[in-house]
């Protein structure tokens, strides 16, 4: 009867056991494996209709501009050796200045094409990477800025030694944000000076256990640990590991971070807590009745000046 009741127990255990690493590996494919339709939780389509005609006309001449240029493409081996791809618009006013854009989640670099002519009319040169696994960037897995943080290591080197640049600013919208934050916790070149921030996460833990409370209604506990291991295992990465909040305690340089406040995507406090956890010189914009990386968007003409006033502050 004894044996019964273990051999029991051991089944029922075993089932649970393949059953956690099935759903693991189901979230896996989900949310990391490359090339997953995914649908996120995010604000109701309500929000973001606050856009003025002059500001929507703002943004779709900047997309038209940006439409009718030939961007360079640059390829570059990562450390694990995967071809990553770029577009470079060099800027021949730009004395040495250059901007990196950071796409967010299973996008693609032509996704910043709004604010490429915003920062080619400061006089930059602008690289735009698709980070790895997304894009004509090679990868089958997403990074959540985490690995891709060495890439942009990468990136600023061969804007340095190849293209003479001598200053140097990083913006990341989403995924993207976290990115960039992620990057500021390196030891960086002097040449780079300043970050934007725009909807950036805390870690790639705390917006997992976001996402797969108000997708599916289920706590972190143990699902995502158990997907985190697999996520060691496949990827290379810990959920907990991949961290902007604790990158950003070692950063020094000047730090713009952009949040909207009915961002439900990546929650709006996130930004708060990033913000009182960074070094360096740092400022926080809440965007009201901005979405999702839609501060630029309901807030243009606000936005371009409030990052012209941060490039002035950290360039002259």
């Amino acid at each position: 009867m004894k044996k019964r009741i273990l051999l029991g127990t051991g089944i029922i255990v075993g089932i649970i056991i393949i059953g956690m690493i099935f759903a693991g590996n189901y979230f896996y494919n989900e949310g990391i494996k490359r090339g997953t339709e995914v649908e996120l939780h995010r604000e109701s389509d309500t929000v973001n209709v606050m856009a003025t005609t002059e500001e929507q006309s703002i943004i779709n001449e900047a997309i038209d501009w940006y439409n009718n240029q030939e961007p360079e493409v640059l390829e570059m081996t990562s450390y694990d050796q995967l071809v990553l791809k770029a577009d470079y618009i060099e800027n021949e006013e730009s004395n040495g200045k250059a901007v990196i854009l950071a796409h967010g989640y299973r996008g693609h670099r032509q996704q910043m094409d709004d604010l490429v002519k915003f920062y080619y009319d400061q006089g930059f040169s602008i690289l735009m990477p698709d980070a790895r696994g997304h894009g004509e960037s090679e990868g089958d897995y997403i990074g959540y800025g985490w690995h891709d943080r060495l890439d942009y290591l990468d990136w600023i080197d061969m804007l340095v030694k190849e293209y003479g640049a001598k200053d140097i600013m990083l913006h990341g919208n989403s995924m993207g944000a976290s990115l960039v934050l992620m990057v500021s916790g390196e030891d960086l070149p002097k040449e780079v000076k300043g970050i934007v921030a725009d909807s950036g996460y805390t870690t790639v833990k705390e917006e997992l256990s976001h996402q797969l409370k108000h997708l599916y209604n289920l706590p972190p506990f143990p699902l995502l640990d158990i997907t985190s291991v697999i996520t060691k295992v496949r990827a290379g990465y810990t959920f907990g590991e991949a961290s902007a909040i604790d990158q950003v305690k070692k950063n020094t340089l000047p730090l713009y971070i952009i949040h909207g406040d009915a961002d439900e995507l990546v929650p709006t406090e996130m930004a708060h807590r990033i913000y009182e956890a960074a070094g360096g010189t740092k400022e926080l914009w809440i965007v009201p009745d901005a979405g999702h990386t839609k501060a630029y968007t309901v807030a243009t003409e606000e936005f371009q000046d409030r990052i012209r006033g941060f490039i002035d502050d950290i360039f002259n």
